[in-house]
This record gives structure tokens, C-alpha cells and sequence, in this order.
């Protein structure tokens, strides 16, 4: 079984889900995971048409982060720390990049480490995810070699394989992370409980009656 995840590192909801995606691999070994991009806010003109103005847009998303947290099992969620950080908040590409660089390195595994340490960059220490030097030290906490993932970010490779995968999920009719696309076919949007992902998978190899994209 394929399990395609979509996410951005930006995106509140996709961390206690990349949590939750993490406790069903190791229930159920077998699973293929692959991650997929998807930029909620892909270049900063985005910010006026989802908040008004850039300026504007942390204000609501630190509102966002409170329901995040809520979701989030651990409650890990910085928020009184964004709230306090003086730059504008991040946009979605250079940090997806960073991950793409890292999977064409390391493979999926590295790739997944590298998304959890960009988002815990952003959501616990409150650091500006945008920044290269920012992506590289919290690269740095994980076993990437760090020069080839350098080179694998500078080749526009892992910028196409990005742009692959947003045009991807508009071919699957994605509005929104995190998703999962099970075996190209099966959708289930929104960071649901890890009963409800495994109820769902139980239903698609039971070959019950199920939503399809």
C-alpha cells in the first residue's frame, strides 16, 4: 500500500500529523510513505489575498497555531514566541526545496527527518524557515551530509521536483494540507486521529465502500 503525503513546512496541521504518520509506520512497517509538496503560500503575494498584507498574516496564523495545538498530541506549539519574533513570516518554497534537496540525497527518510527539523525550527524555536542559513542549521540536527544536500539545493532539480509534485496535487484536486492519497486513489484530508487514518486504510484493503478522489 502507497501512501502519498502531502504537506508543507509551514503548514500548523502538518505537524501533529507528520507525528501521527510517523506512530502508523512503525504499527504497520509495510506501509510505503512518499512525501509530497505542497506550498500553501508559494510566493508572497499570496499573503494579500489569504490576510490582506504580509504584515497582517501572523496575527491569524498565530490563531491558527492555537488550534494546532489543540490538535497536536505532544502540545508543542510555541505560540507566545511567534507572536513575539520580529520578521514577517515565512513563505513556502525555499523551505519544500530544502526537504526535496534532502530526499535527493538521503532518499525518503532523510527527507521526512528534514521536514520534521524545519518544522519544529518554526514552530518551537519560532525561527524564520525562509532564511538559507536557517534551513541549514536545522538541517544540521539531522545525519544529512551536509555539502551534498548544499549542492543538491543550489541544482534546480530539487525546485522542478517541487513544482512535480504541486502540480501533482492539482491533478489529485488538492486544496489543502496535510492529505494522504492512498494508492493513487483514496483520499483523506486534514490531520485526523491516528485511529481514523488506520480505520481508513483497514476499509481500503477490507475493500469496503470508501470515497475516492
Amino acid at each position: 500500500m502507497k501512501i502519498e503525503f502531502f504537506h508543507d513546512v509551514i503548514c500548523s496541521f502538518c505537524f501533529p500529523m507528520s507525528y501521527r504518520m510517523r506512530q502508523l509506520k512503525e504499527k504497520r512497517p509495510e506501509l510505503e510513505i512518499i512525501h509530497r509538496s505542497f506550498a500553501l503560500v508559494p510566493e508572497e503575494e499570496a499573503f494579500d489575498k489569504m490576510f490582506g498584507s504580509r504584515e497582517k498574516a501572523k496575527a491569524e496564523i498565530s490563531l491558527h497555531w492555537e488550534h494546532a495545538n489543540e490538535n497536536d498530541d505532544l502540545h508543542r506549539f510555541n505560540i507566545e514566541g511567534l507572536r513575539e519574533t520580529d520578521f514577517l513570516f515565512p513563505t513556502s518554497i525555499p523551505a519544500l526545496r530544502a526537504v526535496k534537496a534532502a530526499e535527493r540525497v538521503g532518499g525518503d527518510g532523510i527527507a521526512w527527518d528534514a521536514f520534521d527539523a524545519l518544522q519544529n525550527a518554526l514552530f518551537v524555536e519560532n525561527k524564520n524557515v525562509e532564511e538559507f542559513e536557517v534551513i541549514k542549521e536545522a538541517l544540521l540536527k539531522t545525519s544529512i551530509d551536509i555539502k551534498k544536500w548544499e549542492e543538491a539545493y543550489e541544482n534546480p532539480k530539487s525546485l522542478e521536483e517541487v513544482n512535480k509534485e504541486l502540480s501533482l496535487a492539482r491533478a489529485y484536486g488538492i486544496s489543502g494540507v496535510p492529505f494522504l492519497v492512498v494508492d493513487g486513489k483514496h483520499g483523506l484530508n486534514g490531520a485526523q486521529p491516528l485511529a481514523k487514518i488506520e480505520q481508513m486504510l483497514d476499509r481500503i484493503i477490507n475493500e469496503e465502500d470508501i470515497n475516492s478522489l
